[in-house]
């Protein structure tokens, strides 16, 4: 059924007013669903949605900048976030249309079933490679890693030194069970506002420590000069340029909460603003970032940039500062999950359950399915040994389908 017509069925019109869970598909037999929650504020729209931006792929982007030259890359980071604006504008206004609350239900809705399915499958895949992410994130900073032969410490080996109890097998089953799990019990997305705006906050405390950092080392005259463009020296290297473009599309793919925090909109005219804030917001975070964290450490700038401190900055208490933005960032980190796992636990079940109630009032397969993700993401985090492998296989599938391709065959048809 086209959703150009402005009106659906009265079967239709039932589910519409129940459904409010973002990429599922509708379950009729839910007549007194999770009902909408009609006052979530500006403010706290825009921290969530930013929050869902902002994840790991902040600490791609400075290489991605090494790879690029600082002004393809800036201008790259720009380009993405006007496309980005435009994409999401387009799933809304398709959605208001048809009073449509999820994207699922949007591709359901001009596809059919096998549309609803290509954009659940997408999001699980895209949502499970970041979340990956995160914790191969968090094992570098809190354990240390090794790169190129060189080893890089982490917080508590270089606190304590190598012992069994810190490393990283145990401190990231220890994150799982005693941050992770009481983070993704919460049933509605809401209730992780709070834990969203400190997530932004620590990543603002961040960017401002490294700019800092590099405009004192810039004033000392002790930096590199950065390469304004890439280096061209044959047709391998123009091959490795286009790697950097996965990671580039990756940090801005938000589009599997934008149904979800519109939902919560008293007023839902504000979802435009409130996407625009938020890119916004991000892609000055972003551009930061990238440019302050290369013209720091120049061509020797990691896949994770925060393996980078662990070294000598060359200024004043370079350790203190060290600590300060490796534990903000990755507390920052521990923040962000949550929020992406409340996508991907949807719509795993939506694949793998469409006809049942609701998730969230069935506790045990909340439960089992919960569980379930974060033992698959633990044991994928141990064994996958850099990032930048996620970010290049979920930003050149999962992440550009979510993010460019359905939204653009959604207006098209």
């Amino acid at each position: 059924m086209g959703i150009e017509n402005g009106s659906l069925s009265d079967n239709r019109h039932a589910e519409i007013r129940d459904e409010n869970t973002p990429l599922l598909p509708i379950k009729a037999e839910e007549e007194d669903g999770v009902h909408e929650f009609n006052g979530a504020s500006f403010s706290g729209a825009v921290f969530n949605l930013s929050t869902t931006i902002v994840g790991a792929g902040i600490m791609a982007l400075p290489a991605s900048i090494k790879m690029l030259g600082i002004i393809p890359g800036i201008l790259m980071i720009i380009f993405l976030a006007l496309l980005t604006e435009a994409s999401i504008d387009m799933l809304v206004r398709c959605s208001h249309q048809g009073k449509i609350t999820s994207y699922g239900w949007l591709m359901g809705e001009t596809f059919g079933q096998w549309g609803r399915i290509a954009l659940q499958a997408s999001v699980v895949i895209n949502n499970i490679g970041m979340m990956i992410v995160y914790m191969i994130i968090i094992g570098d900073v809190l354990s240390g890693t090794s790169t190129t032969g060189v080893h890089h410490r982490g917080i508590f080996e270089g606190w304590f030194g190598p012992h069994l109890w810190n490393s990283r097998p145990i401190v990231l089953l220890a994150t799982t069970l005693f941050v992770f799990a009481p983070l993704v019990s919460f049933k509605h997305l809401d209730s992780l506002r709070y834990t969203s705006a400190l997530s932004v906050a620590l990543a603002v405390v961040f960017v401002v420590v490294t700019a800092g950092i590099a405009i004192v080392r810039l004033i000392e005259g002790t930096v590199e000069i950065p390469k304004l463009f890439p280096q061209i020296d044959g047709i391998n290297s123009i091959w490795e340029l286009f790697t950097a473009v996965p990671v580039l599309v990756t940090a801005y793919i938000c589009h599997y909460n934008v149904h979800s925090i519109d939902n919560e909109l008293e007023d839902r005219t504000q979802t435009k603003p409130i996407v625009q804030t938020s890119l916004a917001l991000c892609s000055s975070v972003y551009i930061a970032t990238s440019f302050f964290a290369y013209l720091l450490f120049g061509e020797g700038t990691l896949s994770d940039v925060l393996a980078n401190f662990d070294s000598n900055l060359k200024i004043p208490f370079s350790s203190v500062f060290n600590d300060i933005v490796r534990v903000s960032y990755v507390v920052h980190i521990m923040l962000v999950f949550p929020i992406v796992f409340f996508a991907l636990r949807l719509n795993l079940d939506g694949l793998l359950f469409p006809t049942s109630r609701h998730i969230s009032r069935d506790n045990r397969r909340f439960t089992i399915i919960t569980a379930s993700l974060l033992v698959v993401i633990y044991l994928a985090a141990i064994f996958i040994p850099s990032i930048w492998d996620a970010f290049q296989f979920t930003g050149a599938t999962a992440a550009v389908l979510i993010g460019f391709i359905f939204p653009s065959m959604i207006i098209l048809r």
